[in-house]
């Protein structure tokens, strides 16, 4: 009787680990075509060939106060995950991202005796340090993604490898405004305000009013404006449409990098979009907000000198922040302006160029494929 073919588990819980996820199941199955994939992630990992047992956006949320009603719901998906796994005995699990998540799957894997592999650490770099030291017993690699993760989880005892950003390979190629503007059916010849509100409905509920207004008022500003707003994918359309209501705004159906790539400056809720927007070479200014709570806790335990990973990487400012009380109309308007033309333009151009080549040569979804891979059963 033939064996039955390996498979992995591979879960990711928003918008960016679906891609990143999506990109290593098609590099692993490059490799070893027989393999099979289940677990939980969103739209690009099931066109990838992975059976979801749960979508991704059921644990997408953000903030304490945000998170506690659906705790309930967290909860009964994680045990169906761990029964899945009992019952399938994957070769080795991938977990991406989302930590708060996966950390506390991971040791009922370890139970299970499934090899734990995560792709994108936690920032215990920026919180929670302790927690690193506890990464070893929790899982049995960290594919990191940013250069320094490598070896600060290395001198606290974990197994990490720096992948490098595969973000690389998830924005098209450097091209003038104006090829970006024609594929997506723009204006060649009018400026463009890209306009970044995230992935999650929390981020649309606390940023969508401001960064309307903001686009308002730039239009006031600036004769012709158009106003792009991409829509992630899985997040409702008509939830973002009602978010930028009275707006003169072309809403895009994904195709966020593109959209950066053709605008002229861009406004991005702070995440993995900010790294797109720097690598699409386009000046912008990042914000955030959460929940009070989620601010206080979060301002008592973070050490970082930026949130924003441009910033981070180049450890100075290379874009503007603005977080919390901080994001208004007045504020945001102030710290775009001076972007669109001059001496911050070019300033900020030059740093983002500076960050692109700190992050090393693409090909990180291939590099985390080589090492699953070095866990799967040998061919028969």
């Amino acid at each position: 009787m033939a064996a039955s073919a390996p498979s992995v588990l591979v879960v990711a819980g928003e918008a960016s680990g679906d891609g990143h996820g999506a990109d290593v199941v098609r590099a692993l199955k490059a490799l070893r075509p027989e393999v099979t994939f289940f677990g939980m992630g969103g739209p690009k990992l099931k066109a990838a060939g992975v059976e979801l047992i749960h979508g991704a956006h059921e644990i997408s949320v953000m903030g304490i106060a945000e998170v506690l009603p659906k705790i309930p719901r967290i909860l009964s998906v994680m045990a169906d995950l761990e029964r899945a796994a009992a019952e399938r005995r994957p070769s080795v699990a991938l977990l991406i991202d989302v930590p708060d998540f996966n950390l506390r799957l991971a040791p009922r894997l370890k139970a299970l005796s499934i090899p734990v592999v995560s792709y994108v650490a936690p920032m215990v770099w920026a919180w929670r340090e302790g927690r690193a030291r506890r990464l070893s017993k929790l899982v049995d690699e960290v594919c990191c993604i940013l250069p320094f993760e490598e070896p600060f989880l290395r001198e606290r005892g974990v197994t990490a490898t720096y992948v490098g950003s595969p973000v690389l390979e998830q924005v098209p190629p450097q091209a003038p405004a104006e090829t970006f503007r024609r594929a997506l059916g723009l204006e060649v010849s009018r400026p463009v305000l890209a306009v970044l509100p995230g992935s999650r409905r929390s981020e649309i509920a606390r940023l969508g009013r401001v960064m309307r207004d903001v686009a308002l008022e730039l239009a006031r500003r600036h004769a012709g404006l158009q106003v792009v707003v991409p829509v992630a994918p899985g997040l409702d359309r008509a939830l973002v449409s009602e978010a930028f209501e009275g707006a003169p705004v072309v809403l895009v159906d994904g195709r966020a990098p593109e959209v950066v790539g053709a605008c002229d400056v861009a406004l991005v809720a702070s995440g993995t979009a900010t790294l797109e927007a720097g690598l699409m070479r386009r000046p912008f200014v990042t914000i955030y907000r959460v929940s009070p709570l989620t601010y206080a806790v979060g301002k008592a335990l973070v050490r970082i000198p930026f949130f924003c990973l441009v910033n981070l990487l180049a450890k100075r400012r290379v874009v503007p922040e603005l977080l919390q009380g901080d994001v208004t109309v007045p504020r945001v308007v102030e710290a775009l302006e001076p972007l669109w033309a001059g001496p911050e333009r070019e300033a900020c151009l030059s740093g983002l160029d500076e960050v692109r080549a700190l992050l090393g040569p693409p090909g990180a979804a291939g590099r985390v494929a080589q090492r699953l891979a070095a866990r799967l059963p040998a061919r028969p």
